[in-house]
């Protein structure tokens, strides 16, 4: 697993928290110095099946700044994805990428049904 995350932000602390209390291993990856290139963020959005403003941090100071919510409808994917991969204050985070699945932001139920569920299913494969 592929854990993206930023020190200061209180919702990476909780999923980064979650994630050791449920004995995960992963690869932590700080997204201020190594934000994610072009070619894995349009990899993980193909994958995810989110739409491609699932990937902005809407909330941010520099998506307001940058008046994206206005601006984005009319930029094509490869003009956001360009945008994401230049400036990692942009991108929605967490991001937790495994094999199969690909999770925006921390949302606890979505995770525990995503990784929870696959890890019990692994489990009762392998008996």
């Amino acid at each position: 697993m592929l854990f993206i995350q930023y020190d200061k932000c209180t919702t990476c602390q909780r999923a980064k928290k979650w994630l050791d209390n449920h004995a995960f291993s992963y690869t932590d990856r700080p997204i201020k110095e190594n934000n994610p290139t072009y070619e894995e963020l349009k990899a993980w959005y193909e994958r995810s099946g989110w739409p491609l403003k699932r990937f902005f941090n809407t909330s941010g100071r520099l998506y307001k700044e940058l008046g994206l919510k206005e601006r984005l409808p009319s930029m094509s994917e490869e003009e956001q994805l360009q945008l994401l991969s230049e400036n990692g204050m942009l991108v929605k985070r967490p991001l937790l990428i495994t094999d199969t699945v690909v999770l925006v932001g921390f949302q606890q139920p979505a995770w525990e049904a995503a990784l929870l569920t696959a890890d019990t299913e692994e489990q009762q494969t392998d008996e």
